[in-house]
């Protein structure tokens, strides 16, 4: 966002007095708050909300094509499509270098996989779809998984079992409370399903920028981290492995990152909106 903008955003929409009591309160005890830029203001969340809309729409229009024998290629030409008629830019195209408008991972890729015609769908394939859409300046960030034709019951479990990590997560992203409460959470869901928490990658608070502070770890303990102030945008992403955490990236087109035992990978992810009273999904 325009630097200009934003001030004149913060001039006529300042964090109410209440919060900033409470943060300089927090602040004073040695807890870790975030810098005021990140708190958004309701012109900044409204924002966030339109853009939220389109990223979901888009995710529902990936959801009625994704059939056994497409490629990837084929998944980002529906999200460049359907973005550029909603007058909203892809995120990912040419971010830090990526080639793509969106990322697709499948089975044991954990996420940043790179749409190709090279690369088909099969039966039994779980795929992530993962898009980040930009309208007006403002950013909105999800991703979901999906069936490929006939799935194994072990695949569904890793699925279902990673979108109540995020479920768990969002549970514990409430007002005054830190990362790690979110972080623990998700780490100990996982860990009761025998699967493991990817730790070298999280998510991110996002809103003004693809990618701003907080780092959101999804392994943590409770009470620890930055405290989750009203007005805070994040998103919540766990990647979930069926066997070990340790992750490796291609090192071909140095995006893609894989298990590194080669087993399954599953990701949810939303952006939230943290309230005075709970929170908000912005988009999922």
């Amino acid at each position: 966002m325009d630097i200009e903008l934003w001030k004149k955003i913060d001039e006529e929409e300042p964090i109410p007095a209440h919060i900033q009591e409470k943060m300089a309160e927090l602040k004073a005890k040695g807890k870790i708050l975030p810098e005021e830029k990140y708190i958004k203001r309701p012109t900044m969340i409204e924002g966030m909300r339109k853009a939220g809309k389109i990223n979901t729409a888009v995710l529902d229009e990936v959801g009625k094509y994704i059939h056994v024998g497409m490629n990837t290629q084929e998944i980002d030409d529906i999200v460049s499509k359907f973005t550029k008629e909603h007058g909203a830019i892809c995120a990912p195209l040419h971010y830090d270098g990526f080639p793509k408008s969106v990322c697709t991972s499948i089975n044991e890729e954990v996420c940043h996989g790179i749409p190709t015609r090279l690369k088909k769908l099969h039966d039994g394939d779980i795929i992530n779809v993962d898009c980040t859409t930009i309208l007006d300046g403002y950013y909105a960030d999800a991703s979901r998984m999906f069936y490929v034709g006939n799935v194994s019951e072990e695949r569904k479990r890793l699925v279902e079992e990673t979108k109540k990590c995020l479920e768990l997560g969002i549970a514990a992203a409430q007002p005054w409370n830190t990362i790690g409460d979110i972080g623990y959470a998700i780490n100990n869901h996982a860990r009761s399903c025998g699967y493991s928490v990817v730790v070298d990658l999280g998510g991110h608070g996002v809103g003004l920028e693809f990618h701003e502070d907080p780092f959101v770890s999804h392994v943590g303990r409770k009470g620890e981290g930055m405290v989750l102030v009203p007005g805070m945008t994040i998103t919540i992403e766990p990647m979930i492995n069926a066997g070990r955490a340790s992750v490796v990236i291609d090192p071909i087109n140095d995006w893609t990152i894989y298990t590194k035992d080669k087993s399954d990978s599953a990701q949810w992810e939303h952006t939230i909106l943290i309230t005075e009273e709970g929170n908000e999904i912005i988009t999922y």
